[in-house]
């Protein structure tokens, strides 16, 4: 009886388990790698390590994690998230195992490369600068005008990023950011600076073998300004394969694959939408993160994920179903709860309310009563509810609704709750 394949993980952690979940449903075996010592603050929380047959600790001896690997003889390497791409390109190169090489890993990683890559591809992309000093990024700005956003070169889920109208605020974001350790507890080496782009952002997740893409599924986002964040998204709503703006997105998105050197993989696209026509925000060589790819399964009964098991264990099934467009479901929103404020949570006010909007669908609630609770600054929010209907005004509707009962008075804390200004 044939061995089950084996599959290397690269920062597997309990908030990106889910590609783990769909390796091992699709009867892998797993090994799990971590690319440092330190657990990121953005995955922080305990890891189930008994999904796993060994986990190795990256120490930054390639070669010996590399042997560590092959001693079970892996089918493939892959980046269970952000922080694990570099190293699963490296592991995957050095196994001689299907992999987008190391050339241009960094540019997978690295913002500002990131964008340069697209720019020189002849791809629409942000203007922007990677500036040395405080001092040159406020010369810059003063040269752009406009607004200017600020965020650490490697980062991510919305951590450390500053929209700056002037030159001064965007001198103090370089201050705030440049050397001080990210969410993905790494140090931030510089940052990158880039032009405000106006238009309305889309999730493009992808998946791709041998250079042929797939969009699995399409995301647009509603944005509001909140505690200090001047383009948080508010809610993000699926949307049909099929349309003039959807079919826009994905020939760029595949463009920017092409030209980051993502052939095999998933990959998660962040474009604006401007009228001149899409621009890149950021690509993530992994699956799109949070549940997102286990809604998407429940709804159309395939996502992301599942594509990505086959990309890699059963590419014959994998191309056949490239190009073709994905299942038509319900419509579907995630609307997150934003916290104005911090302190010790005594409980939520009007879930019944939202519990009776003829839309709902389900809740998710990662901060509990009796926790602390912070002001939402990024991706990690306290509450999120799922609206699905066979009708998108319903859903729209109850969006706003959603929007209406947030807010101060949806937060019941203990005394000594401090409101953001």
């Amino acid at each position: 009886m044939a061995r089950a394949p084996r599959v290397v993980l690269v920062d597997s952690f309990s908030r990106t388990k889910s590609t783990a979940d769909a390796f091992a449903a699709a009867g892998a075996q797993l090994v799990r790698v971590q690319s440092g010592k330190t657990v990121p603050r953005l995955f922080a929380g305990p890891v189930d390590l008994s999904a796993y047959l060994e986990n190795i600790v990256h120490d930054g001896d390639l070669a010996r994690t590399a042997a560590l690997c092959a001693a079970h003889e892996p089918a493939a390497v892959v980046a269970a998230s952000e922080p694990g791409v570099e190293l699963a390109d490296a592991l995957s190169a050095q196994l001689g195992l299907l992999t987008n090489g190391t050339e241009l890993s960094q540019a997978r990683r690295d913002k500002y490369l990131m964008t340069e890559t697209v720019r020189r591809a002849g791809l629409a992309a942000a203007r922007q600068i990677r500036p040395a000093s405080a001092g040159e990024l406020r010369e810059w700005h003063e040269a752009l005008g406009g607004r200017v956003v600020v965020k650490p070169l490697r980062s991510g889920a919305g951590d450390g990023v500053h929209f700056c109208d002037t030159p001064s605020e965007s001198a103090a974001a370089f201050a705030a950011l440049d050397g001080v350790v990210n969410g993905f507890a790494q140090v931030n080496d510089g940052v990158v600076a880039q032009e405000y782009v106006r238009g309305t952002e889309y999730v493009v997740n992808m998946v791709s073998r041998d250079g042929r893409h797939h969009a699995t599924d399409i995301w647009r986002t509603a944005r509001i300004s909140v505690n200090g964040i001047l383009d948080f998204a508010s809610s993000v709503h699926l949307v049909r394969r099929r349309g003039e703006v959807q079919d826009r997105l994905v020939a760029y998105a595949e463009e920017v694959l092409d030209a980051l050197g993502i052939r095999h993989g998933p990959a998660h696209a962040e474009i604006k939408l401007t009228e001149s026509g899409p621009v890149l925000v950021e690509v993530g060589a992994r699956a799109g993160g949070g549940r997102l790819p286990l809604y998407v399964k429940e709804l159309l009964g395939e996502s992301q994920l599942d594509l990505t098991v086959d990309a890699y264990l059963a590419p014959g099934k994998f191309h056949a179903r490239t190009g073709g467009d994905y299942p038509i479901g319900p419509y579907f929103v995630v609307v997150p709860m934003v916290s104005p404020v911090a302190g010790i949570l005594r409980g939520y006010r009007h879930l019944d309310r939202i519990r009776k909007l003829e839309s709902f669908h389900d809740m998710s609630i990662d901060v509990r009563p009796g926790s602390r609770i912070v002001p939402t600054v990024d991706d990690m929010t306290p509450l999120r509810v799922l609206l699905k209907h066979d009708s998108e005004e319903t859903v729209l509707r109850d969006t706003g609704t959603l929007k209406y009962l947030d807010g101060e008075s949806f937060y019941e804390l203990e005394p000594g709750a401090v409101p953001m200004p």
